[in-house]
């Protein structure tokens, strides 16, 4: 059998099922609170498993095996970091805000969230929507980069051709089925994607007969060391600092976010965060461990670092098995660009449109709104990611530290400082933002720290110092916020 023909089969079938089950959602979304977030009905697996579907995308088969391919054991500096920012997340916010987002005037989004825990009528929900729009650009350009490298290394596409079909196939089941759809199917997304990344390293390790220290000694004594580099330079604090904040980058989200507040309810947090945290752990070790094999695995140094697990199921692999396989990075990668597009919807329907324009639109039309929303950020990102050139990692890395520095600190100190007020909350998020922006501009020295640090510092003083400085939260604020914690 053609391997291409087979492995071609294979997506083929998996986007079917994709787009059954965008189907059945489309058939049970009838309001914006259906599209947006589901009715709140998630149980504990699927939101788990899509937060950690839709958080990991693309790079956790193409980047995070590239970086670990190429550094070896200093890329668990990121493992770490994210695991621990996994747990802390689902631990510290997710609890406090399925109840608060409820509570603080049934808030659907996360601009709206802010707005009602502050009583603010329109410039934190524009503000918050402004930053959501411009960093999920970049961030689902990410994914449509991932999916022109895929199809490009299996199928031979021009680079162009396969982003375009990658958009195409997303867009399909976001625009009809909404959060329903996209939570399920990153339920089989994330199951896809834990079971590749044990299976694949396993059978590469096997193949090459050799352990991971004993392939990155033979390879490069360097690599076995977490506190050097490729070329035997001691880390410095800088560098251990950058990889291990990605941490931080979690509690601003805003597709992790909406998991929290989909869920169905506050006891469902506690199951939920040790399926999600398990989930994590599998997925970064096995992701490292792929880089690892790839090393032992490939007598010549790959091109792109990036494809080294495309590379490994191929030769690795029967077709159709091989087939299974990469799907499970169409799966990384459908997963976080639909969550990414639903929330850039969300963001654009209700707190641009709505918001602004029409106070009293209606909630069947606002649903069509959003549906159309999704196809024009969506061909935004697909121009975006038309440069071939493009890292998936660096693109995350960007949009990562932007929504956790604009968003992370307001976050939580919205569930548990009272005395944070609306004007700390919009210093908090335009400080974050516009931080991330520049400070990424600019390079060497203390300039090299990875941006959402600078950037969730200055937040987190920027909120304590305006809203220490400025009128404290009226009463009714207060009472909510007594009720939630009660």
């Amino acid at each position: 059998m053609n391997s291409t023909f087979a492995i071609g089969v294979t997506f083929v079938a998996y986007l079917a099922v994709m787009l059954w089950i965008g189907y059945w959602a489309y058939k049970k979304t009838n309001n914006l609170s259906d599209y947006i977030l589901g009715g709140r009905s998630l149980g504990a697996w699927p939101s788990a498993l899509s937060a950690g579907a839709s958080d990991m995308s693309g790079w956790l088969l193409l980047g995070m095996p590239g970086y670990a391919y190429v550094a070896g054991w200093q890329a668990s500096w990121l493992g770490i970091g994210l695991l621990i920012g996994t747990y802390l997340n689902w631990l510290i916010v997710a609890p406090n805000l399925r109840v608060y987002s409820k509570m603080a005037g049934d808030s659907l989004t996360l601009p709206q969230y802010f707005s009602n825990r502050f009583e603010d009528k329109t410039l934190i929900r524009v503000i918050s929507a402004f930053f959501i729009l411009l960093f999920f650009l970049f961030y689902t350009s990410s994914g449509l980069v991932a999916g022109g490298k895929l199809f490009e290394s299996v199928f031979g596409m021009d680079y162009t051709i396969a982003v375009t079909l990658g958009t195409i196939a997303v867009v399909s089941y976001t625009f009809f089925g909404g959060f329903l759809a996209v939570s399920w199917t990153d339920l089989v997304q994330g199951l896809l994607m834990a079971a590749a990344l044990i299976i694949v390293p396993i059978a590469a390790f096997n193949s090459v007969g050799s352990g991971p220290n004993e392939i990155l000694s033979n390879a490069n004594a360097n690599l076995l060391s977490p506190l050097t580099d490729s070329d035997g330079k001691t880390l410095g604090w800088i560098s251990i600092v950058s990889l291990m904040a990605w941490g931080l980058g979690y509690f601003g989200q805003p597709h992790i976010l909406a998991r929290f507040k989909a869920i169905k309810n506050k006891e469902e947090v506690r199951k939920a965060r040790t399926i999600a945290a398990s989930w994590t752990l599998i997925g970064l070790l096995g992701a490292f461990m792929v880089g690892v094999a790839g090393i032992g695995f490939f007598d010549q140094p790959l091109a792109d670092a990036e494809t080294v697990f495309i590379d490994l199921v191929q030769a690795l692999f029967h077709p159709l098995v091989a087939g299974v396989l990469l799907a499970a990075i169409l799966a990384a990668i459908m997963s976080t660009a639909d969550s990414q597009l639903l929330v850039s919807s969300a963001a654009f329907t209700e707190d641009f449109y709505k918001s602004i324009f029409n106070k009293e639109a209606s909630p069947e039309s606002l649903v069509t709104i959003g549906r159309f929303a999704v196809v024009g950020i969506a061909i935004i990102a697909w121009l975006l990611a038309l440069n071939p050139d493009s890292t998936v990692l660096g693109l995350v890395s960007y949009a990562w530290a932007g929504f956790g520095a604009a968003f992370g600190p307001a976050m939580i100190l919205s569930l548990y400082w009272s005395r944070m007020n609306r004007l700390g909350c919009l210093a908090g998020i335009i400080v974050g933002g516009l931080t991330v922006v520049i400070w990424k501009q600019l390079s060497g020295g203390i300039f090299d720290l990875y941006e959402i640090v600078p950037g969730f510092i200055f937040a987190t003083l920027a909120i304590f110092i305006v809203s220490s400085a400025t009128q404290a939260p009226s009463k009714t604020i207060l009472q909510t916020f007594d009720d939630v914690k009660g």
